[in-house]
């Protein structure tokens, strides 16, 4: 009869055991995909719905996209009560944090005055 995993591990030196324990932690705090995130903060898709102001099956179809607006991905994290941070890792630098990318509101503020804003709103409404 074959051995579990725990059994195997059990069998391994005290150092290689904490290495093992160690990455599977790291592990743990890994999520494969949005779906997964929105199970952890006990979340349902409704819920989810609900606070983006669109369908269920809209919230199903963000999950299952591989590549999205990154002002699509901060909405929905805020809809799990969650925050998006962006973090640069560049060789032989310290991480660094981008800030609004991917917040519309504000990068159209900044770039757009008001006026300007409030018609591509509209002329995006009609299409």
């Amino acid at each position: 009869m074959g051995r579990t995993l725990n059994e195997i591990i059990a069998d391994l030196p005290p150092e290689r055991q904490a290495a093992v324990e160690a990455r599977y932690q790291e592990l743990k705090q890994e999520v494969e995909g949005l779906r997964e995130l929105r199970q952890i903060a006990g979340k349902a898709q409704a819920d989810i719905a609900t606070a983006l102001h669109i369908k269920q099956p809209s919230v199903s179809k963000i999950e299952k996209q591989a590549d999205m607006y990154l002002s699509t991905l901060r909405s929905y994290v805020e809809a799990i009560g969650g925050k998006l941070e962006l973090v640069v890792n560049l060789p032989q630098r310290p991480a660094l944090k981008l800030q609004n990318l991917g917040d519309i509101s504000a990068v159209a503020a900044d770039v757009f005055p008001a006026p300007t804003v409030a018609r591509r709103r509209k002329s995006a409404a009609t299409r």
